[in-house]
């Protein structure tokens, strides 16, 4: 008995009704890929990354609400599908994109054009291992945002069926939760998919700092610092939350203060 391959899921995100429709036609007559869903902003694009899975996005670079680029930021380039930029002439985007060996559609492209992106496509996504399209994804980000700080200062967070933004300094701290980090905000918790190395490097590092394997606390939140044992402090916060301070973060936390702990 012949397995029939599996398909590739395509998003379409573009805020042109035209585009998308013209999109959706041209993958329409793809006997091995399956359109998903279909997105016209940045938000949108977020929501059905997370919520669908998809293996392929078709990703708009200029969006209102977030951007093509903000997109990836947000749901982090280790969390996203194989891209396809779709954009208006763009020299240094289209450098970006060369050097990183990603592909893109110029707008207006052709059925020719479409086809020998796509074929491409399939290629890299059986011989591109998932951690090399991370990698690519976040070199191309940096590239593009070398103008500012490569940090985020929000985050998305699903919860019963809702997408919603959080502000990072809204956060006093974050701990390990299994598979997920905990992000504490005043009363509430959230939980958010996402290793405690990954969350730590996408924060900004004067407002974060990595106190202890498991926790990484809001600089402005500590109100009090008290020797405990071994080398160790007790941190507590403004609300009265008390954490630790480990001995293998006590050397970094002090060159971060400029003073003897």
């Amino acid at each position: 008995m012949t397995v029939a391959p599996r398909k590739i899921r395509a998003l379409i995100v573009d805020d042109e009704p035209l585009a998308r429709e013209r999109m959706r036609t041209l993958l329409g007559v793809e006997s091995d890929v399956d359109v998903v869903g279909e997105a016209s902003n940045g938000l949108e694009a977020v929501d059905a990354i997370l919520d669908r899975s998809p293996d392929l996005v078709f990703l708009d670079v200029h969006m209102p609400k977030l951007d093509g680029f903000e997109v990836i930021e947000t749901v982090g380039a280790d969390r996203m599908p194989a891209v396809v930029f779709v954009t208006a002439y763009d020299q240094h985007a289209l450098r970006a994109f060369e050097v990183q060996a990603l592909d893109y559609l110029v707008k207006p492209f052709d059925g020719d054009r479409f086809q020998g992106t796509l074929r491409r496509v399939r290629r890299q996504m059986e011989s591109v291992e998932t951690g090399d399209l991370s990698r690519k994804l976040l070199a191309l980000v940096r590239d593009l945002r070398s103008d500012r700080p490569a940090k985020t200062d929000r985050l998305v967070i699903k919860s019963g069926g809702r997408l919603f933004f959080l502000r990072t300094d809204e956060i006093d701290w974050i701990e390990a939760a299994g598979n997920y980090v905990r992000l504490h905000v005043g009363a509430d918790g959230h939980l958010l998919r996402e290793t405690m190395t990954a969350i730590e490097g996408r924060l900004n590092p004067e407002t974060f700092f990595r106190i202890h394997r498991s926790h990484i606390v809001n600089i402005e939140r500590i109100k009090e610092l008290q020797p405990w044992f071994n080398g160790e402090y007790v941190v507590i916060l403004r609300n009265g939350t008390k954490l630790t301070l480990s001995r293998g973060y006590r050397d970094r936390l002090q060159e971060r203060l400029g003073k003897p702990l």
